[in-house]
């Protein structure tokens, strides 16, 4: 199946979805969940502790069983989301849903060496959820509080695999390795393109290629590898009116005077201040202000950097949602396209996900208190905050980093604070981690 070359379709089968996550190709994600299909069937096993759990937690609620079988009976009758062409079967219910999460348990994210398709598995758990996630009774299922619960259980579970014993099968170095030719020339493309130099993998990230796995002790371990000193410098260090890249990033928007409270969940996705920061007691703070987002890629540095020099104030971790999607965007748009929620979302991410909260005093009162928020995307929603409440940070010093992966995050600025510059939102390359991402204009 692989090994051919798919006929043309057409456009609206292709959506956008930024960061290389998913594929752009319908077809790419039906030959990829047929195979696990066939992969978890082949292989049945008792379901992990995780799984029963959240098995029972469906069984033994009618709202929830009613809720989980109607998503299924909710995805379109389109051809493109229904059986392949040779008849075989999709995800179609939710006993099917639960055997092929069991599966992914002990199944690392893989690199695929053909048409650069590394998105999808990138995401094994939102390739089973795609299209469930954009049906009405969807959008209640992953809004809800006990089914986030049990589905935080089964991603730590599977965290812990990633950590400790996932390593070999997908970071060797033949064509469908992470470290094999194909994976290593696009890990250091991604890097070179932000940049504009020709570095190999070896110069541009900290490893040891005459080890096993270059050294990298699991795919967590690789996952979260970090640059060679001096490849991403920090920005004008001794200047403060200059804030630095928190993370490698694609700008994505830019917004002023923001309100305290907006319908984050409609077209448009005004950011709503309050619900961005949890309700937090600094919130007031960043009404009327200014936003800056980025997202990251799935072949980025997935670290996070201190944009300013300053205290740490507080830090909060919010236990936010991991799949769900604004309710907008369903299966396809009005001109008939087909819509990614998660990347068409990025602003309901904001006021939605698990995400972690960093609140930063900066010694440059032109520019006082900030906030940086990270938002962890479905299962790469892990955030690992890695300074303490009243620690002093230098500009471009390690915040935390995500695990399993990353997916957006965003600058908060105060009103009255002027700050300019930013990236242009059309920009298709990374900006760098550490380089300027903007500067503060002091009043006068």
């Amino acid at each position: 199946m692989r090994d051919s070359k798919p006929p043309d379709i057409p456009e609206q089968h292709r959506p956008i979805r930024p960061g290389n996550w998913l594929p752009e190709d319908h077809r790419v994600h039906r030959a990829w969940l047929q195979q696990t299909v066939k992969d978890s069937d082949s292989t049945p096993k008792d379901f992990h502790p995780e799984i029963q759990e959240m098995k029972e937690l469906i069984e033994n609620d009618t709202r929830m069983r009613l809720l989980v079988e109607t998503m299924f009976s909710q995805i379109s009758s389109k051809k493109v989301y229904q059986q392949n062409p040779a008849g075989e079967r999709q995800v179609r219910d939710y006993q099917h849903m639960l055997e092929l999460m069991n599966h992914l348990m002990t199944t690392a994210p893989s690199y695929s060496e053909k048409e650069n398709q590394v998105g999808l598995v990138g995401l094994p758990f939102h390739a089973i959820f795609d299209w469930p996630m954009g049906t009405a009774s969807g959008f209640a299922v992953f809004l809800d509080l006990q089914f986030n619960a049990a589905l935080k259980k089964i991603l730590d579970a599977w965290g812990r695999f990633l950590m400790t014993e996932a390593s070999a099968d997908v970071l060797g170095d033949g064509l469908s390795g992470w470290l094999g030719p194909v994976g290593k020339k696009d890990l250091t493309q991604t890097a070179n393109l932000a940049t504009g130099t020709r570095r190999t993998f070896e110069e541009t990230y900290e490893c040891d290629p005459e080890k096993k796995n270059h050294g990298f002790t699991s795919w967590d371990d690789f996952f979260t590898r970090k640059y060679k000193e001096g490849v991403r410098p920090v920005a004008s260090p001794d200047d403060d009116d200059i804030i630095s890249n928190a993370c490698e990033s694609q700008p994505y928007k830019v917004a002023h005077n923001v309100e305290a409270h907006a319908k984050f969940w409609i077209k448009g996705q005004p950011y709503s201040i309050t619900d961005m920061l949890a309700h937090h007691a600094l919130a007031p703070h960043f009404v009327g202000g200014t936003i800056y987002q980025a997202f990251l890629s799935a072949l980025s540095y997935h670290r996070w950097h201190a944009p300013v020099t300053g205290r740490i104030v507080s830090i909060h971790l919010v236990p936010g949602t991991y799949f769900s999607e604004p309710p907008f965007t369903g299966f396809q748009d009005a001109e008939g396209i087909a819509m990614d929620g998660v990347n068409s979302g990025q602003e309901y991410l904001t006021a939605l996900a698990t995400r972690a909260l960093i609140f930063i005093e900066a010694d440059n009162a032109a520019i006082g208190l900030m906030c940086v928020s990270m938002i962890g995307m479905v299962e790469v929603s892990t955030c690992d905050v890695t300074v303490k409440e009243g620690q002093q940070v230098a500009k471009g010093e390690e915040l935390g980093m995500f695990h399993y992966g990353g997916s957006s995050h965003c600058l908060l600025f105060r009103e009255g604070v002027n700050v300019m510059g930013f990236p242009d939102t059309g920009r298709t390359t990374n900006v760098p981690v550490r380089s300027k991402v903007g500067h503060v204009v002091r009043k006068t």
